[in-house]
């Protein structure tokens, strides 16, 4: 970024107004610098302010978005190349390829995954972003007839695949949603550009010599004033995908080649026929650098993997995964049913429950919110100690759902299972296994 948090602060208006939702402007500035902050927020700026700050502020890699309402898929907007350095802030998406060559009923089962392959995992909706429409038929109105179909059985933002500009054209007429157009490649970037200007809409840059192409055919399609572009590469191989999406983001973050400051594309779904092969791509696609992953399949055992990488490398590493405070049911517990609790750390959340299951011991998971903290690292910090847990557990409305009165702790706290035992009136506490691994035996004694 060109202009520090103290050369954005000097063009600020300084009144220190807070609608843009920070308490003055310095801090406005400094969440400015960092990415964390758009500029249209400050309600105040003067035009050479804005005309000033608009290019310095940017982030190096263009947010595009495509879609519109609650379905809008953004992509880019990154800031750095590394997880741990800040964070990444807009997640890739994974679309779902659809011919229309294909058979009725295997674009409606296509469809079913789309729908059905929708999970919820620490309180986030984890499912599908796009549907991409490829016209192979090299038919208009059988291009047509599919999105229309498409567009009956999901609201998510389609890709309109097709290098002739005419069966684009039909597309747009129907679609009217924002889609991303793919694409622009050097013969016909001209009346793409022209199609992506009309409808407003992003517009996918193909290469057809890798990232040389690339460099060279954005400019062309930048100066007829297209800004919101996705760019591919065009390798249909691991090993030259892989690399260049590393360049790409290297060369907008690093080197600062603003051909390649935009979103990119990648498709696993051309690289393999073999479905395990494909997921296994569009992880590393994931992992490195794609904000577009078009695959060919989103069976619930492919899409999951892919749902969970992609939320564990987005989540901000300085902001632990959280899990809700509250009471989990694991399996179908009764008023007999043992009692333990936790914290809300995702990780801590995750390794319990799923150990709780596999005993097939029906329980109630007490989850105290510790802001994200580990057990040990909670109790360290004065956050998991009876003076507190003894509240969250009288409040939960535990005592509701239980008639015996006993909880038990993790077995690293038991120094601690007195000092509960007399804040928790009423109560037993019992000391947990050390390792979650041991719970499924401590859990088939306790209810034996």
């Amino acid at each position: 970024m060109a202009l520090t948090g103290i050369d954005i602060f000097k063009l600020l208006p300084k009144t220190n107004c807070q609608e843009c939702g920070v308490p003055t402007c310095l801090a406005f500035a400094m969440k400015l610098a960092a990415g964390q902050a758009e500029l249209s927020s400050c309600p105040h700026l003067s035009d050479d302010a804005k005309a000033a700050l608009g290019e310095a502020s940017a982030p190096p890699i263009r947010l595009v978005t495509m879609g519109s309402g609650d379905d809008a898929f953004k992509a880019g907007g990154e800031l750095v190349m590394f997880r741990h350095d800040k964070t990444f802030f807009n997640p890739c998406g994974y679309a779902l390829l659809i011919d229309d060559t294909s058979g009725a009923s295997e674009i409606d089962g296509k469809l079913k995954q789309v729908n059905e392959s929708h999970f919820v995992r620490v309180e986030q909706d984890l499912k599908a972003d796009m549907v991409a429409v490829k016209c192979s038929s090299g038919k208009p109105e059988t291009f047509v007839e599919i999105i229309e179909k498409v567009k009956a059985a999901t609201s998510l933002p389609l890709i309109l695949m097709s290098d002739n500009p005419e069966v684009i054209h039909a597309g747009m007429a129907v679609n009217g949603e924002a889609p991303l157009i793919y694409g622009a490649n050097k013969d016909n970037y001209e009346k793409m550009a022209d199609l992506a200007k009309t409808h407003k809409t992003a517009l996918a840059v193909i290469s057809d010599n890798g990232i040389d192409g690339l460099n060279d055919l954005v400019p062309k399609i930048e100066a007829l004033g297209v800004k919101d572009l996705v760019l591919d590469p065009g390798y249909r191989n691991p090993k030259e995908t892989l690399q260049s999406l590393v360049y790409m983001r290297r060369g907008a973050l690093v080197k600062k080649i603003k051909a390649f400051g935009y979103p990119t594309i990648a498709f696993p779904v051309e690289e393999t026929s073999d479905e395990m092969m494909e997921t296994l791509l569009a992880g590393l696609y994931t992992c490195k650098y794609g904000s577009i992953i078009v695959v060919g399949n989103l069976k619930p055992q492919y899409a999951l993997p892919l749902y969970v990488l992609r939320q564990n490398i987005y989540t901000d590493p300085q902001r632990p995964m959280q899990v809700k405070q509250g009471i989990y049911p694991i399996g179908t517990p009764n008023e007999n049913s043992p009692v333990l609790v936790t914290t809300n750390f995702s990780l801590t959340y995750f390794i319990v429950t799923g150990e709780v299951e596999g005993s097939r011991v029906p329980a109630w998971m007490l989850i105290q919110d510790v802001e994200g903290l580990s057990v040990m690292t909670a109790w360290a910090a004065g956050k998991f100690v009876p003076e507190k847990i003894a509240p969250f557990i009288k409040g939960s409305g535990i005592e509701e759902k239980v008639k015996h009165r006993k909880l038990v702790i993790p077995g690293y706290l038991s120094q601690m299972s007195g000092e509960l035992d007399d804040e928790l009136e009423g109560w037993k506490v019992e000391v947990g296994p050390r390792e979650a691994a041991d719970l499924p035996a401590f859990l088939k004694a306790w209810s034996a």
